[in-house]
């Protein structure tokens, strides 16, 4: 493979691997927010 492939794979990974990470971390945090308001504040997990 030339220098030119590897580096757009690399990137591609990359871009690929943080938009993973994101969604894994997101997603709990955002449900625990929602249901540390919910106990605390009595909102619906909607608002």
């Amino acid at each position: 493979m030339s220098i030119g492939m590897m580096i757009i794979c690399l990137i591609g990974g990359l871009a690929g691997a943080l938009s993973t990470a994101y969604l894994l971390l997101s997603f709990p945090a955002i449900i625990a927010w929602k249901i540390y308001r919910r106990i605390k504040f009595g909102y619906t997990l909607y608002q």
